[in-house]
């Protein structure tokens, strides 16, 4: 299906065929100098409209391929020979790019080629449908045949039109050709393009020969592509030049984590189930961050058997129930089981190509599904106790399905056999429909579930991305409700944006997911697009910031709302209701939030034996510990005790002398030491910069699992650079902390204040674990 989404108004007719001058072939400098653009002005798509129509109910009444062949052939003789070509414009200047050396020109650098430019915008769903067959047609031709994939991203979302969150999409998604950022969508108008996606395919003079609306063209795409190098081929007008291509993801460090998409929490076990989507695989990792079970990966695939042979490709929803695990195989279009005891993976639902079935009703196995985005166990009706059924967010046809984990039924539905899959809620169109009858309902590419089985909820909670609200699906009746965000009106995808409010007065971005805190009767958010976490209060449908400001960025400090995400994409509760964790997607970590004490931290998923976990990547080189001057305090603080597990912040409160100020472009920061025992480091962040000392950083040291000694030394050297206010004198302050740690078995609470010399006070709060240095002067 096509998104045709205009900013809630309808599309306008496209206007009739306009004759345009026409550029000799020189003008590309086919005759082999590169000239400048043809003067012909642009022409839209609709230019193309009467010809390809034409052609296309032609196609309709070929049988063989050698018909099919021929009549495109005859389609290009007859538009190639137009008096006028339909000239494309050129790329405008100052445009910014991804996987080039430089910026290219229609005109210089894709003369000689066949091109198609990908109109896309990185949250569409029909787009990332349409990659796999990009993919696949680049294999098959490359640049040196003639041929050249050119991604146009025109944002639909104002946090779409941002470079860097747009290199997160081209690593995410496997993007390896050119990527233009048209971030004023100044091509997207000048051609008049409607729909997300769109394809235009162009000659070797910038001329337009095809357009291709939505998803599911893949026949006519390489019917079109390889008849167009065939014709220019024969006349030859095609190069074998190659474009340089310099990919981003070249340049990327080490991580542990690849943009996960989902995190959820065993409370039998007190164990993670982490989707680690960019490394197409599932870890199982204790409450430590330690790894128990890495499943897939780091290659995409589509492989069922046992641990080490499995693969996934892009897994995002995740749920576990007595060491079972279902996992949402988003691109491979599947629903996954994995058994952690017998170690084995095998397929419950989907035939791993994309479905087109809006009904369902077969056996999983054979029940063809699209893009299945999470998952959560639940059982529909009063039967709180129950987990017969798995509710499937089926982002690609826009619906909530199920797949039945035993025989039962759902509302207005009779009995129905263990295994089968089938919508329960959504037409399938694209909309903001909310209905007392479930199948006239519609969703807008719902990515986040999570079950409020108990009264007087006894309903889902979605995540409908798209429409950028939170929707209710009753599980007595199938009737869906409005929440939060959007609006009244169905067809308007673009009531978007970031504020705090009731009901349709509030305003979401993309929201990704939802999880339930049955403690305090909230729903939380990850309000993906605006970088925050979401609360929201179901009952007067009161939705609030809970934590993140809003940037793009990875700021952890004490306060909720002072701390950063990027794209947070799922996220679940834990430890009764104490912790909230966070899969923070496009910072690549899994953020464990403290809901009682207000303070965030990251969680430092590693190997027991410390062995790398992300195969392909080489070891981040680490950073240079500057050396504390001779005149630095060293301040011994009194010791803590610390149990395997528990989580110490260190939070630095240090002021400067009076009139000045940290220096500019010279970071001030503070490194985490442990000499002699460097096992206490292990997948911890070593060290940070302090950028203000209004609002100083909190440093998180998670004592591991596997304590190779009961007493160690962590130490936290401290750099602050600072001048004069009118910076006439610079300066360096260098303090060191030593902290000694004494591990036992039994859970430890922090004690009260304790004061140190008359250089440093530590304050200890209760419950927390957080320790608190002041520096006097």
């Amino acid at each position: 299906m096509c998104r045709c989404e205009t900013e809630g108004r309808p599309l306008l007719p496209l206007a009739p065929h306009e004759t345009l001058p026409r550029a000799p072939a020189a003008a590309c400098g086919l005759s082999g100098e590169n000239m400048a653009a043809p003067r012909a002005r642009g022409c839209s798509l609709a230019g193309l409209l009467p010809a390809q129509t034409s052609l296309e109910y032609a196609l309709l009444d070929a049988v063989t391929q050698e018909e099919k062949d021929s009549l495109v052939y005859q389609y290009l003789q007859k538009v190639d020979g137009w008096e006028q070509d339909l000239a494309v414009p050129e790329f405008p200047e100052g445009l910014e790019w991804l996987n080039t050396e430089e910026p290219l020109s229609v005109y210089k650098d894709l003369c000689g080629k066949v091109v198609i430019l990908d109109f896309f915008t990185y949250c569409c769903i029909n787009c990332i449908h349409l990659l796999p067959d990009l993919h696949t047609l680049e294999h098959t031709y490359s640049d040196e045949d003639g041929l050249l994939i050119v991604g146009v991203h025109s944002a639909k979302f104002p946090n779409e039109k941002v470079l860097d969150n747009i290199k997160s999409a081209v690593l995410r998604y496997n993007i390896t050709h050119p990527v233009v950022n048209d971030a004023d969508a100044s091509l997207w108008q000048e051609l008049e393009v409607s729909c997300w996606p769109t394809l235009v395919i162009l000659g070797p003079r910038g001329n337009m020969l095809f357009s291709l609306i939505g998803e599911g063209h893949k026949d006519k795409l390489f019917l079109y592509t390889s008849i167009a190098l065939k014709y220019y081929k024969d006349r030859g007008q095609i190069r074998d030049n190659k474009i340089e291509i310099k990919l981003y993801k070249d340049s990327l460090p080490p991580s542990p984590l690849l943009f996960p998409g989902k995190v959820t929490v065993d409370h039998v076990s007190n164990r993670l189930v982490i989707a680690d989507t960019g490394h197409h695989r599932i870890l199982v990792v204790w409450k430590n961050g330690q790894i128990q079970y890495i499943i897939g990966g780091p290659n995409p695939g589509r492989k069922d058997g046992i641990f080490s042979e499995s693969t996934f490709n892009s897994p995002q929803g995740v749920a576990i129930r007595n060491n079972i695990i279902y996992v949402a195989d988003t691109e491979n279009h599947l629903i996954r089981k994995i058994d952690l005891e017998a170690e084995m993976v095998s397929t419950v639902a989907g035939i791993g190509i994309q479905g087109t079935d809006k009904e369902g009703g077969a056996p999983g196995e054979e029940q063809p599904i699209s893009s299945p985005w999470d998952v959560v166990f639940g059982m529909s009706g009063s039967e709180v106790g129950g987990d017969d059924i798995l509710w499937i967010a089926m982002a690609g046809t826009h619906q909530i399905w199920a797949l039945l984990l035993d025989c039962g039924r759902l509302p207005k539905k009779n009995e129905l056999k263990k295994g089968t899959c089938l919508r329960f809620a959504g037409s399938g169109n694209e909309e903001n429909r909310n209905n007392a009858y479930p199948h006239k309902a519609g969703f807008a590419q719902p990515s986040g579930l999570s079950l409020a089985p108990e009264d007087p909820w006894s309903c889902l909670f979605v995540a409908d991305s798209e429409s950028s609200t939170v929707r209710t699906v009753s599980l007595k009746d199938g009737a869906v409700k409005h929440l939060v965000g959007g609006e009244r009106d169905p067809m308007n995808l673009f009531a978007f944006g970031d504020v705090d409010g009731v009901g349709v007065n509030a305003r979401l971005q993309h929201p990704l997911g939802v999880t339930w805190d049955k403690k305090r009767n909230l729903l939380y958010v990850a309000d993906s697009y605006n970088h925050k976490i979401k609360a929201v209060d179901p009952k007067t449908k009161n939705c609030t910031t809970l934590a993140g400001t809003g940037d793009a960025s990875n700021v952890i400090t004490s306060s909720f709302t002072e701390s950063t995400f990027n794209e947070p994409g799922g996220l679940c509760v834990g430890d009764n209701g104490q912790l909230l964790y966070v899969a923070d997607t496009n910072n690549h970590q899994i953020k464990v939030m403290d809901l009682e004490t207000k303070t965030i931290s990251v969680l430092p998923v590693s190997r027991p034996d410390n062995a790398v976990v992300d195969g392909p990547f080489l070891v981040e080189k680490q950073k240079t510990l500057p050396k504390l001057p001779k005149s630095a305090p060293n301040i011994r603080l009194s010791p803590v005790a610390a149990s395997p597990g528990q989580t110490l912040q260190f939070k630095l409160r240090l002021d400067l002398p009076s009139g000045t100020k940290l220096t500019e472009g010279v970071p001030s920061c503070w490194f985490l030491t442990a000499e002699g025992n460097e096992w206490l480091l292990q997948g911890q962040i070593p060290s940070g910069e302090i950028e203000s000392i209004s609002s100083q950083p909190a440093i998180s040291l998670q004592i591991p699992g596997d304590c190779l000694s009961l007493e160690a030394v962590i130490s936290i050297s401290v750099f602050l650079y600072y001048c004069s206010a009118d910076s006439s004198a610079c300066m360096m302050k260098g303090i060191l902390f030593s902290q000694p740690l004494q591990i036992t078995s039994t859970h430890q609470e922090c004690t009260a204040p304790v004061e140190l010399n008359e250089q440093c006070v530590i304050f200890r709060k209760k419950k927390t674990g957080s320790i608190f240095f002041k520096d006097l002067k």
